[in-house]
């Protein structure tokens, strides 16, 4: 299932530490970012708009830039904002419209990177990254991830992947194996839905868990991002038709209608509703709790980390609590099913297993007064042993995943068990087809895909409303840019 994927996520995911301190940090970030951003620094600083993951790990990474050739008279000093994506997107949109110089560095979510460099926010690094960096980043780099650090209309790079993310599905083996299951091939070999279904249902009644599987499927970016964007891409469907038409707007062909996209709606109310829904796709199993409709990544968590839940769609820090809460041993992780063959997909790319994909970026602030420093910061992030350490200390994949090959997971994390898995997640990475106006259009998506998940609209005519406020947003743009 290795195939090439035009590009690039979110970061709707959350990690692990970020999620523990979001409840009760997000407010008072959102309160004191102004003022954080305004502050002064150390003299020798480069300061850092990141979140409280980054600055844990600046903690520990500073002796490893240095070993990687950073001037010993840098450091890094982590400004954090909120751990909620979007919010953190409107605060670095507020710093870089006003000018301020300082932070020096953003990490921008590759899910929002683009319209950044679209308003000329960013800074060309192919001519202020060393050219060793620059190589690395065009030959060696996930393609996925720096697809969404390029300039869309002169592909030149606007920012440095920090790291990527992709969604995964993790099972418990345990109880697939008890139930009479041969996972043997299931770290490579992707099932199809109906089996998957067919499994989740099955196991889940000859065990105590209560549920089949469980995913996120509540009315925000996550579900129009990540969980529905990537089961559609499964059944061959697309929102503007396929990969080539993922990053300008205007005037794109909407293909919300049809039949595969309808198809991977009625599987999802199938999931939920079971085959009594009026909608059921045949041959597919009832394996949700209807409250996935309600639910964003820790609430779907939550029945698998107690047992109560077979299968369970997450991104890979999800896997890593669940080794430190000790169920590493009935823990295992799966490509995401498939709902027809890449040769039964009408788009190129599409069909197959698909993750959709989320990371990282760092980009260099236009005003920045230490740019050269800053620089110099991003050519030794991008050198193999700080991603290594990165993944060591975070569990932050490395954006070169072939650096996962041969890694022990006794000395750089549990992670590390799944990297064949995790490498077949990135070759089929999905990005969402961010533009400046993604942020309309994916609320419009979350909407509809969520009302007809809950049964208020048939899918067709769900997907015909769609299609129509996507196609006025699309003919918008258009206008406006003389498309």
């Amino acid at each position: 299932m290795d195939r090439d994927r035009k590009a690039q996520k979110t970061s709707v995911g959350v990690s692990r530490r970020a999620f523990v301190a979001a409840a009760s940090v997000t407010g008072a970030g959102s309160v004191g970012l102004a003022g954080c951003l305004g502050r002064g620094a150390e003299e020798g600083s480069v300061i850092v708009y990141g979140d409280a993951d980054f600055q844990s790990l600046m903690g520990e990474l500073h002796q490893t830039l240095w070993d990687a050739g950073l001037d010993e008279d840098i450091t890094i000093e982590v400004r954090t904002g909120p751990n909620e994506t979007e919010q953190r997107r409107a605060a670095a949109q507020s710093a870089l419209q006003a000018g301020r110089p300082e932070p020096d560095l953003f990490m921008m979510d590759s899910g929002w990177t683009i319209p950044f460099i679209l308003r000329e926010q960013t800074v060309n690094l192919e001519d202020r990254l060393s050219s060793d960096t620059v190589s690395m980043i065009e030959n060696d780099y996930l393609d996925a991830a720096v697809e969404t650090a390029r300039h869309p209309e002169t592909d030149a790079i606007h920012a440095l992947p920090l790291f990527p993310d992709f969604g995964t599905m993790q099972y418990r083996k345990d109880l697939v194996e008890e139930a009479g299951y041969d996972t043997g091939n299931w770290a490579t070999e992707p099932l199809s839905w109906q089996e998957f279904s067919e499994i989740a249902a099955d196991v889940r009644d000859q065990s105590d868990a209560e549920f089949g599987f469980t995913t996120q499927a509540a009315p925000y970016e996550g579900l129009s991002c990540c969980t529905f964007n990537e089961v559609m891409s499964t059944f061959g469907g697309a929102y503007f038709g396929g990969l080539d038409n993922l990053f300008e707007a205007g005037n794109r062909q909407v293909t919300v209608g049809e039949e595969p996209v309808i198809d991977a709606i009625r599987m999802m109310r199938t999931f939920i509703r079971g085959q009594e829904d009026e909608y059921a796709l045949e041959g597919y199993e009832q394996i949700c709790p209807t409250a996935i409709v309600q639910y964003t990544e820790e609430e779907a968590r939550g029945p698998f980390a107690d047992g109560n839940a077979v299968m369970h769609r997450n991104w890979p820090y999800s896997i890593a609590i669940a080794h430190e809460e000790g169920m590493g041993d009935q823990v295992d992780m799966m490509p995401m099913p498939y709902g027809v063959t890449p040769d039964e997909a009408e788009y190129d790319g599409l069909g197959g297993t698909a993750s959709a994909l989320g990371g990282w970026h760092f980009t260099l602030n236009p005003a920045a007064e230490n740019a050269e420093k800053a620089i110099q910061v991003m050519d030794a992030f991008a050198t193999e042993e700080v991603m290594l350490a990165i993944f060591e200390i975070q569990g932050w994949l490395p954006p070169i995943l072939e650096l996962l090959d041969d890694l022990d997971p006794e000395e750089s994390g549990p992670v590390a068990n799944y990297a064949e898995t995790i490498q077949i997640a990135g070759e089929n990475a999905i990005p969402r087809p961010v533009t400046d106006v993604w942020p309309e259009q994916s609320a419009h998506i979350y909407q509809e895909v969520n009302g007809t998940y809950r049964g208020e609209q048939s899918p067709e005519d769900a997907m015909g409303d769609l299609r129509e406020r996507l196609e006025q947003s699309e003919q918008d743009v258009g206008e406006e840019y003389g498309n």
